[in-house]
């Protein structure tokens, strides 16, 4: 009896879990908790590339994986909008308990993501010498920069997949699932990148071979487990033959979250210009402080999904009730979990600052901007939480606005401004610190406006739609 019991629990963990039933909270947790794992092990894919080429081939090194991250990541906006249009679509059909439009959107978001790899792989592999040039990246690092974006673009399917389907796994509240297969990937990424790196002498280029190779196998455990999921949609041709209705559907919802993305992704290529500016030793602290900031950042992104998919679910199942209590309380969880984290990463900060170089100078550079984020990181608990829910209930431009707001206009004329304003002859092209005091201004102000446009926003007619049809 013990082992049958033992076996429904593990079975439990691997479904599709319904998120209209039960206390919001514990929901909420349930749910939150195997991702926030999961994103641990998807920042380990570019720590543990940036803790060994730092260790393995230098600080230069180090400083050309983090100037490639801005053109990468303006590439990858594109999946973020599939992946969130797909994410609330799933959620809201699978609350919903409509099988039959579940397995439509699923088998078109599946040949959409086709599309868009083959599209980022053309694009990406095109620009990236033009983009590294214009982003006056230093002759020292350029070639080491463009081998790890060309082949990052030629192994893009990989990383797109599993962003799609580990999507879709959590709109139906599975995000056990899609921890377990990225915990997999995590392991073999860090394994590779020491045989292609330590072991092969690859350098930059086998970091990015490792990362590629890494995520198309958590793509195909995505695949693998979604094609034993009968019980709740049908996964077959005809659902996957693309069809205008859902195909502009998830792009309709989507769009924004990918726009959000890309307009964060061009600010930050922006201000890597002026980062480019200080040399290459800033360039490296921004590495290292980046790559601790996204360990920081997880309980915020982490609960910003969770209510996406949380509201979704409840959207569909129109329990607006239960939209609101999460909403409270899901915020003052993600705020408690970033609050603790951020606390840790200042206590142990040099320790951690320490894995990616030996450089005394660096550690000292690298702890002292990231003093200075500290406090930011309750802001964006806030702001996170609360952008999820918005985009749950359908209402994903508000969020974009936010955003472009926070991030373009805000950050990046306070970036330059205080650089210019810091100018001396010891630095004449302004204080490094500039760079990120400029972050914690535009988080602080987006909290601000977030807490705003949830009180008095949009979102809230369409909350008001299901209420009335509700009754």
């Amino acid at each position: 009896m013990q082992e049958r019991s033992f076996a429904a629990k593990i079975r439990k963990l691997f479904s599709a879990h319904d998120m209209t039933q039960g206390a919001p909270w514990k929901r909420i947790l349930e749910f939150a908790v195997p991702m926030l794992i999961g994103n641990l092990a998807q920042q380990l894919y570019n720590t543990a590339d940036s803790i060994i080429v730092g260790r393995y081939v230098g600080d230069n090194a180090l400083a050309a994986v983090g100037s490639a991250s801005p053109i990468l990541n303006l590439l990858l906006a594109l999946f973020v909008g599939v992946s969130t249009g797909v994410g609330i679509l799933v959620a809201q059909r699978f609350g919903a308990k409509d099988r039959e439009q579940l397995s439509v959107v699923i088998g078109n978001c599946i040949s959409l993501c086709a599309m868009v790899s083959l599209a980022t792989m053309v694009i990406g592999v095109a620009i990236t010498r033009p983009m590294l040039t214009l982003l006056r990246t230093p002759d020292s690092i350029i070639d080491w920069c463009a081998d790890y974006l060309i082949i990052y673009f030629l192994g893009i399917a990989g990383f797109a997949y599993y962003n799609i389907l580990s999507g879709v796994l959590r709109g139906m509240g599975d995000s056990f699932s899609a921890l377990l297969f990225l915990l997999i990937a995590a392991g073999l990424n860090v394994g590779l990148d020491i045989w292609f790196v330590a072991g092969l002498g690859l350098g930059v280029a086998g970091v990015a071979l490792a990362t590629v190779l890494s995520q198309a196998i958590s793509a195909l455990f995505c695949l693998w487990k979604m094609m034993r999921m009968r019980d709740v949609f049908d996964l077959k041709l005809s659902y996957i033959r693309p069809r205008m209705t859902p195909i502009m559907n998830i792009i309709r919802i989507g769009l924004p979250s990918g726009v959000t993305q890309a307009i964060f992704s061009s600010a930050m290529m922006i201000v890597q210009s002026l980062t480019n500016s200080f040399g290459e030793m800033v360039i490296a602290c921004n590495v290292i402080v980046m790559r601790v900031d996204g360990f920081a950042m997880m309980p915020n992104f982490t609960f910003g999904q969770t209510m996406t998919t949380y509201t979704g679910q409840n959207i569909g199942a129109r329990r607006i009730d239960r939209v609101r209590q999460g909403a409270v309380q899901g915020t003052l969880i993600a705020v408690g979990f970033s609050a603790v984290l951020t606390g840790l990463i200042l206590l142990f900060g040099r320790q951690l600052m320490g894995l990616f170089t030996e450089t005394e100078e660096l550690i000292v550079l690298a702890m002292r901007m990231m003093s200075i984020l500290a406090v930011g990181y309750i802001a964006v608990s806030i702001t996170q939480s609360l952008s999820g829910v918005m985009r749950g209930a359908g209402d994903t431009m508000t969020p974009m606005w936010i955003s472009l707001i926070t991030s373009v206009i805000l950050r990046v004329p306070a970036a330059y401004g205080l650089a210019y304003l810091t100018r001396s002859e010891e630095y004449p092209n302004g204080r490094p610190e500039a760079l990120f005091f400029s972050m914690l201004i535009s988080w602080t102000i987006g909290m601000i406006i977030t807490i705003v446009a949830y009180r008095f926003g949009k979102w809230r007619g369409r909350v008001a739609q299901e209420e009335a049809a509700a009754a």
